[in-house]
């Protein structure tokens, strides 16, 4: 196995068991950040989330694209510095038209049913960010750059 499948195995395995991600976006040189459901395409070329569109997050996505979203499997242990993962997806986040999302929608609600009802408001808006790249951190300071192709 090289290198790239080993990462490649790291990011299918956490997206796989990690429900949960840190949305950063950026206001006017200001971050932010925003804990999201998120699910993410078999290629691992697309992360899929909703948010309201009345949003602090949606006005930020919509001023500007570029987003990080942060992936990790910390417990608050001693050993995560030892056993903790931390992946960052880097990538450009734009909503969804609605005659492209049933697909993706359908993607996001398998891995989060229970987000259905909300999904279903008319201010709902499903976002897609396209990954161009994944940084993988593994015991504290190897650092893996993988970079999706799109």
């Amino acid at each position: 196995m090289n290198i790239h499948e080993d990462i490649q195995e790291i990011l299918r395995r956490m997206i796989d068991t990690q429900r949960y991600a840190v949305l950063a976006t950026n206001d006017q040189g200001q971050p932010y950040t925003s804990l999201m459901a998120f699910a993410a395409t078999k290629d691992l070329k697309q992360i899929i989330l909703l948010t309201e569109r009345r949003t602090q997050k949606h006005a930020n996505l919509k001023s500007n694209k570029r987003v990080a979203i942060l992936i990790d499997n910390r417990e608050n242990s001693g050993t995560d510095t030892k056993d903790a993962i931390a992946i960052t997806a880097i990538g450009e986040a734009e909503e969804v038209a609605a005659d492209c999302c049933a697909n993706l929608l359908d993607l996001y609600l398998a891995r989060h049913p229970y987000l259905k009802e909300f999904s279903l408001l008319p201010t709902c808006a499903v976002v897609g960010v396209k990954v161009s790249s994944y940084m993988v951190v593994r015991q504290f300071q190897l650092v893996v750059e993988w970079r999706t192709g799109q």
